[in-house]
């Protein structure tokens, strides 16, 4: 975001970035006007959020996708994966079904039609190498490397733990994840030039560049 900042001072608009720990707080002071703009949530949590609490809010750019991965310590591939090896999700539904899709997407698994962002160990329907799926608490998952086949962890847990998802996972989440974070506004302000101009320099070309050199693409980019 300082590099955003950067980018849009020299198309004269004036960014003044505000930290906050819960993107709910980041999202209740856009709605009533403390804030213009955050950028801290995937969709999905911010469509969550906007349906508990009314706010009048709006996406209106991705900027970054944080992807989740799978690692091992006891395979180099996917490929490799024996029958009944044993994969770790992460405990939150959220984070697990996110690791659902992944599986399904390389072809691990199969899920029901219309399981979507919310699947279940329960839509499973084909796992033809008779894989284990264990849930296990995010904050163990690095531990868990030790014992199982490979485990899903999300980038703040993978991080964390010293690892990084392109230089280590032996799976990851594409950029245009459904899980890309995004820019929020108010709803009524997303017409307005200065936010076309903030999501100009979101996208800019030192933006692309200072993610590829400061993260060497497990910073994804969904634009």
């Amino acid at each position: 975001m300082n590099v955003v900042r950067d980018v849009a001072a020299k198309q004269h608009l004036s960014v003044e970035i505000v930290a906050l720990p819960d993107p709910a707080r980041l999202n209740a002071a856009v709605a009533v006007g403390d804030l213009d703009a955050n950028s801290c949530q995937d969709l999905p949590a911010l469509e969550v959020d906007i349906a508990a609490h009314r706010h009048e809010l709006a996406a209106v750019a991705h900027t970054i996708t944080l992807p989740l991965a799978v690692y091992s310590k006891k395979v180099r591939s996917l490929r490799e994966l024996k029958p009944g090896d044993t994969i770790a999700l992460p405990e939150s539904h959220v984070d697990a079904a996110r690791a659902l899709v992944l599986l399904h997407n390389y072809g691990l698994l199969q899920l029901r039609d219309g399981a979507g962002l919310d699947a279940r160990t329960s839509d499973i329907t084909h796992n033809p190498r008779e894989l284990t799926l264990v849930s296990v608490d995010s904050r163990q998952l690095e531990r868990s490397l030790a014992s199982v086949a490979a485990a899903a962890m999300t980038y703040p847990v993978a991080e964390a733990a010293g690892l990084e998802p392109a230089r280590d996972s032996i799976a990851m989440e594409d950029g245009r994840s459904p899980y890309a974070h995004v820019l929020v506004t108010r709803a009524r302000d997303t017409g307005k030039p200065w936010v076309a101009a903030l999501i100009g320099a979101c996208h800019s070309d030192a933006v692309r560049d200072f993610i590829l050199t400061e993260f060497h693409d497990s910073v994804r980019r969904p634009w």
